[in-house]
């Protein structure tokens, strides 16, 4: 158990599994090329930034603006400085095509599996959350229900209690963060579209806790609810449809 809280990371899985979930493995590496790609980014916006060109925010406006500036400002750059951000640019494009590759990878994989295809009619999660979360947990019998995995994946909030006062704190952030992460991301897809709700069976519940939470809050809260949903999915191995309701383990 200590081990297991040190490593918090580590896949729930029995070895079978592992060996079957083995081609879903993709994500660390496209999680690294977006980092790596983020750092190349900032480092080409810092040394504009000392040559005193200010770039708007945002990758794309960066990308559209680089080759002008380049052209442009050569009152500002030096020959040396043109050449180290023009091969900063080119590490950005290998990275970006790296990023597509893993990706599409991923997302090939996630649509031949049967488990990824069951998770992906959750709403909010797609074939880069799918295939974490079965490389991560598998068929998710390591939980006796989805309060427990959400719990594990650092979803719920932490209680700092003393005597008989409990105080709810932020979010615990325990867990898998990559997998966290997507479920947050996920929920948030989900806010961007209110005229979805209904289609899922999610509009009385949202528009309840809309009215009396932050809308970072709600976030956490519908991911934390995606998160227990998907684990039924997988782990009942049936697919998400309108009226879906969460059940735990079956007695043994």
């Amino acid at each position: 158990m200590a081990e297991a809280v040190q490593r918090p990371h580590h896949a729930l899985r029995s070895n079978q599994e592992r060996r079957a979930a083995r081609p879903l493995g993709f994500a660390p590496g496209s999680q690294q090329a977006r980092r790596s790609r983020t750092a190349v980014i900032n480092q080409l916006r810092g040394f504009l930034l000392e040559c005193g060109v200010i770039v708007p925010q945002g990758p794309a406006r960066l990308r559209q603006m680089l080759p002008s500036v380049l052209a442009q400002r050569t009152d500002v750059l030096s020959p040396r400085m043109v050449h180290l951000v023009e091969e900063l640019a080119q590490d950005w494009r290998r990275l970006d095509d790296r990023v597509d590759t893993v990706t599409g990878e991923i997302q090939t994989l996630a649509r031949q599996d049967e488990s990824c295809q069951r998770l992906m009619s959750v709403p909010g999660i797609g074939p880069m959350t799918a295939s974490a979360m079965v490389a991560t947990i598998g068929n998710g019998e390591a939980f006796s229900k989805g309060r427990d995995f959400g719990a594990w994946l650092g979803l719920v909030p932490r209680q700092l209690s003393t005597g008989d006062r409990t105080v709810l704190g932020g979010l615990s952030k325990r867990g898998n963060k990559y997998v966290r992460t997507l479920f947050i991301i996920g929920a948030r897809a989900v806010l961007a579209k209110p005229q979805s709700w209904a289609k899922f069976g999610l509009e009385g519940w949202l528009v309840a806790a809309a009215k009396r939470l932050h809308h970072n809050v709600l976030a956490a809260a519908l991911a934390n609810k995606l998160a227990r949903i998907a684990w039924s999915v997988l782990y009942h191995a049936r697919s998400f449809a309108r009226g879906f309701e969460p059940h735990t383990q079956s007695a043994p």
